[in-house]
């Protein structure tokens, strides 16, 4: 009779823990998040098993997560097997025709799927499409300026438009939608690469997401880097843009995107360690946020 009482009070810590997401999960039911997925933790088998975890966790805590996804690592490994050269200019991959087969095969066949699978390991969940499905991303070529001239890299693209329609009757149908970063062109028939930063912040606004995620490799934006390890934890969009021509390179798509997310609509944009197990949950669901959060400018002061 006597252990009844005990087994009560090593239970309680954990009704505690999902007591303190009561108040995250009441402000956040019902609305949209867009998940950027990159970095190690798409690449490290634990962490991606941990991500697929907190996504279906964010669905049947009656969030409706959209996922999206790039393949940088997947892609160039490819095009070694395929004896084709990566080169980078302006920090953009450059895509030929012949890379752009490839890098549709990796994004498309493999990456999505891979992720698709572990997300319905835990049910009829997940939906795999890439921006060419139903409009849902539309670009043209992009070129871009490299002392002061424009340079051409190929398959490229820049986002001109976004249709929702395919993921919003997904997430009514109570589905997870996984969308891989490739347009359709507007004006010429074929597809194009677009960065997968800038995708997942393009849709974050079409959907008008309460926040946008930005899985990435370091633990937020650093006050002082190199100097200083300090993360900030919160900043406005108006201080953000202050800080893009300061910041290296491979943070600045996202960091843009989170700018373009909050200046057209989107509640919050955040870039989150994804080394971290579960770093979404511990984003979403408690107080100490682990990354780096941005608002829009007239909500300075507000509680969020």
């Amino acid at each position: 009779m006597n252990n009844g009482p005990t087994r009560k009070h090593t239970a309680l810590p954990k009704a505690q823990i999902l007591i303190e997401a009561l108040p995250w999960l009441t402000r956040h039911n019902g609305k949209t998040v867009v998940v950027k997925f990159g970095g190690n933790a798409m690449i490290d088998e634990e962490l991606k098993a941990a991500f697929a975890q907190d996504i279906v966790f964010l669905h049947h805590a009656g969030l409706k997560p959209v996922v999206v996804h790039g393949g940088g690592p997947q892609i160039s490994a490819a095009l070694d097997r395929h004896g084709i050269v990566s080169e980078f200019k302006a920090g953009l991959r450059v895509t030929t025709e012949d890379a752009m087969d490839v890098v549709r095969m990796v994004l498309a066949g493999q990456v999505q799927r891979e992720l698709v699978g572990l997300l319905n390991q835990h049910g009829p969940l997940a939906v795999g499409l890439t921006g060419e499905d139903a409009h849902t991303i539309t670009a043209t070529k992009h070129q871009p300026e490299i002392d002061g001239e424009l340079v051409d890299i190929g398959r490229v693209g820049e986002i001109t438009e976004i249709d929702t329609g395919a993921i919003e009757a997904l997430l009514a149908d109570g589905r997870i939608p996984v969308v891989s970063s490739i347009a359709r062109s507007q004006d010429d028939g074929h597809v194009y690469n677009v960065n997968a930063d800038t995708a997942a912040a393009a849709l974050a606004a079409a959907l008008g997401a309460e926040t946008l995620m930005v899985l990435t490799d370091v633990e937020g934006l650093y006050e002082d880097w190199p100097h200083s390890d300090e993360v900030i934890s919160r900043l406005t969009a108006s201080e953000l843009e202050k800080l893009l021509p300061e910041l290296a390179s491979g943070m600045v798509p996202k960091m843009e995107g989170c700018l373009h997310a909050v200046r057209n609509g989107v509640t919050t944009a955040r870039v989150i360690d994804g080394r971290v197990q579960h770093s979404i949950l511990l984003e979403i669901f408690t107080d100490e946020g682990i990354g780096t959060m941005v608002v829009p400018d007239e909500e300075e002061g507000d509680a969020v």
